[in-house]
């Protein structure tokens, strides 16, 4: 069994074109589901948060996302602090589901993966893409209460396409769902020919 990695920046479709994938009967970890649920589950991650950001970090044994947000949106140090926290303990998290599926491969979501250095944790990775306006327009409509400067500020934050796409296997440029779908199930077949 192979890994692959899905990426792409906020407002791509990654999730969209993850969904794509499991209809196709391949198992997706999403990362960021599972990053927010370890969060508030995991003692040692909790823990570990509460030493580095305080017990205000924590709301009715809840994680405070807004609180958290703020402590960590203009300070890369604690953001990466924060990173060293939740990462290994996702990495490890996925390393355990994986164990468990029985197919040709898997797809691990994540949208930091080279942001955080793990593309040689993959076999291959697919890059989802889409213009920013699109992508902007998208998050803005899913997402009544984010702005649209707060969407471009996080789109900054990230690797452009462009770097990424060097490193990339696969690109699939998302803006019409039926191309979309083809170019995901040509992707699909072709680690099936290449991994079974």
């Amino acid at each position: 069994m192979i890994t692959v990695g899905l990426t792409g920046g906020i407002g791509s479709g990654k999730t969209t074109v993850a969904g794509m994938f499991e209809d196709l009967g391949i198992p997706v970890y999403n990362s960021d589901k599972q990053a927010k649920k370890l969060m508030n589950t995991s003692q040692e991650v909790v823990s570990a948060i509460k030493k580095l950001l305080g017990d205000e970090a924590y709301y009715l044994d809840e994680i405070d996302r807004g609180y958290i947000a703020k402590k960590v949106f203009n300070d890369d140090e604690l953001l990466g602090e924060l990173n060293a926290i939740v990462h290994p303990a996702v990495r490890q998290h996925f390393i355990e589901w994986r164990a468990n599926q029985n197919v040709s491969y898997v797809i691990q979501e994540s949208a930091l993966i080279f942001e955080i250095g793990s593309q040689d944790f993959y076999d291959k990775i697919i890059l989802v893409t889409a213009p920013e306006n699109v992508r902007i327009a998208r998050v803005l409509h899913r997402d009544n209460q984010t702005s649209e400067k707060d969407v471009k500020a996080r789109i900054d934050n990230q690797l452009s396409d462009s770097e990424k796409m060097i490193s990339s296997h696969f690109v699939i440029e998302n803006l019409d769902l039926k191309l979309t779908k083809a170019k995901v199930r040509e992707i699909h077949h072709q680690l099936l020919r290449e991994y079974q």
